[in-house]
């Protein structure tokens, strides 16, 4: 009896041991790759399924996205100016059993092969593309990380430069160079200005001298745009003709006074 018992209570406790080992529970996110004395067996879930103790060894995987922050790398750009770029990779398990056979860390991995490709394509853009195609930097990015992890089984599916850190001597030139600019184009919108401005001034003295009535149209225009509540002055333009008129009386009389 006693024998039996104890056989009953190994038996209990053997059982306790086992049951664990062999059921499995794997979450929607996750992939459970079952390994059999070492072999490749596949990938299992989601959900409850068992596996052979002390032969079945399970490992998981998660296929939600990870968002891996790159660290800066000190980048020397193709016209030979030294930046600091940081960058975010976006990144997840498409095929489980070669995260897990191909590669030892696909995590880790990832993340290296995002710092290197960084600084090589980087290195090979100037700083204007680096400044204003941020958007193709990212998508060559994108691309060529996505190409190297592909064998690992990890999709990367977005690469975002976050920021770009230059030094300060090279902030106050491109200050420097963008003040230069605004004063080239301000004075060629000046030039422009006055270029159209003497224009439409020729076109109007050959209307005026078509027609000799607008210029004294345009002396009572002058002093409706001079005149003002408060002034005092008025002024009022005389026609060059009157004073050609007096020089010809004076002229006359002169002749006259000498015969």
């Amino acid at each position: 009896m006693t024998g039996s018992v104890v056989g009953i209570i190994i038996a209990v406790i053997v059982i306790l041991i086992i049951i664990p080992m062999a059921v499995k529970i794997v979450a929607e996110y996750e992939r459970g790759v079952i390994f059999r004395l070492g072999r490749l067996v596949g990938a299992k879930g989601p959900g409850l399924f068992l596996i052979i103790p002390f032969i079945d060894r399970m490992v998981k995987v998660d296929l939600r996205v990870v968002t891996m922050d790159v660290p800066s790398q000190e980048v020397i750009t193709r016209d030979n100016v030294t930046v600091r770029v940081n960058a975010v990779v976006y990144f997840r398990v498409v095929d489980p059993e070669s995260s897990v056979v191909k590669v030892l860390d696909h995590i880790r991995a990832t993340s290296q092969i995002s710092q290197t490709t960084l600084r090589n394509v980087l290195g090979q853009s100037e700083l204007d593309e680096l400044l204003t195609k941020r958007e193709k930097l990212n998508q060559m990015l994108q691309k060529i990380i996505d190409e190297h992890t592909d064998p690992w089984g990890v999709k990367v599916s977005t690469v975002e430069i976050k920021e770009v850190e230059l030094a300060e001597e090279m902030k106050r030139s491109m200050a420097a160079q963008a003040e230069a600019e605004r004063e080239r184009r301000a004075k060629i919108i000046h030039a422009e200005g006055e270029l159209q401005a003497s224009e439409k001034l020729a076109q109007a003295a050959a209307v005026i001298g078509r027609e000799p009535a607008a210029i004294q149209l345009r002396y009572l225009q002058t002093l409706t745009e001079i005149a003002s509540e408060k002034n005092s002055t008025i002024l009022f333009p005389l026609p060059i003709e009157l004073f050609k008129a007096f020089g010809i009386i004076r002229e006359e009389k002169k002749q006259i006074g000498q015969s």
